[in-house]
């Protein structure tokens, strides 16, 4: 914990009076040195739930004391390829929040007024904090996975992004299998409706169509194209992996099967995402913590003590 001045917003920039903040396993990242940080000193957090305090001249979306969400993705240049093609997650000059500005795990946060989000209303500030990564992020996995209507889906690793990434699929039909070490987590899934739950060294009980690897371990991606039909799709969600290893062409890959990873997301999923969540009334599994308790957060993440999403209180330091 430390002290900075409180931040200012710019012409085009909101400040947010940061009510809560999740804590995502990119934190963990960063904390832990897989990813390297862009600035010293960056203030972590981008699933930041707060309320507008102070609005550059140019802002005309939001008002003073409007609820509004701030997520990953913090800026894009809206000048290259990728961004005049509608694919700003790919951007060639983005920034994030909490990695290259300081993001939720203060008082205050400036966020672009356009990159914020509106939320719906049948969240509480603890339950909405989730879904602006693990949410945003589950839901763009399985747009990217093709899973068909109907389809089988694997879910391995299950923590905050594919707890939420199940009720999502579920509500499309699919028939979801998850693979997970933690007993408590296959509990959860199964709760929640997953058809299936199994540890992560096993199989799936059926073949599958396409699968999301949650879990940042790349053996594991091997394991989900070994249970994946032919013509089915592996999606690595997460920034950071492990080596995966080697990989057996027959074995793993002939027969069409394919491997995408997932990089950021647009504003258009997380507004897609928003309107999913509000409608199929997602249930959330939290675990909240006081704002002198992010570092026990990111400790029980690493030690998997976390069912479901870790969620930092900041205002007053109450729950």
């Amino acid at each position: 914990m430390g002290e900075v001045p409180d931040p200012q917003p710019g012409l085009d920039e909101i400040r947010v009076q940061v009510k809560t903040c999740a804590v995502c396993r990119t934190d963990l990242h960063l904390a832990e040195g897989d990813l390297a940080p862009k600035r010293f000193g960056v203030v972590p957090g981008h699933e930041i739930v707060g309320v507008v305090d102070r609005a550059g001249a140019n802002c005309r979306r939001f008002h003073l004391g409007d609820r509004v969400g701030i997520a990953w993705l913090a800026s894009t240049c809206g000048r290259c390829r990728f961004c005049i093609a509608g694919r700003e997650n790919l951007c060639l000059d983005p920034r994030f929040t909490g990695w290259d500005q300081d993001g939720g795990y203060a008082t205050y946060a400036v966020v672009k007024e356009a990159f914020a989000y509106a939320l719906p209303p049948g969240f509480d500030d603890e339950t909405a904090a989730p879904l602006l990564c693990a949410g945003i992020i589950g839901y763009r996995a399985l747009k990217r996975s093709e899973v068909p209507p109907g389809g089988r889906l694997g879910l391995y690793g299950f923590g905050a992004s594919a707890h939420l990434a199940l009720q999502v699929a579920l509500s499309t039909g699919s028939e979801v299998h998850v693979m997970t070490r933690s007993p408590k987590a296959r509990q959860l899934a199964l709760s929640l409706g997953a058809s299936s739950a199994r540890d992560l060294s096993k199989a799936p009980p059926v073949p599958l169509d396409a699968s999301v690897v949650f879990a940042p371990a790349g053996s594991v991606v091997l394991s989900a194209l070994e249970a994946t039909e032919r013509g089915g799709t592996v999606v690595v969600a997460g920034i950071h992996l492990s080596p995966i290893g080697n990989l057996d062409y027959d074995k793993h890959l002939f027969q069409e099967r394919q491997v995408r990873s997932v990089t950021a997301n647009t504003r258009q999923d997380g507004e897609e995402f928003l309107a999913i969540a509000q409608r199929i009334r997602l249930q959330l599994s939290t675990i909240p913590y006081r704002f002198g308790e992010a570092d026990r957060a990111l400790s029980d993440l690493a030690h998997g003590r976390v069912q479901g999403a870790a969620v930092v209180h900041i205002s007053d330091g109450q729950i």
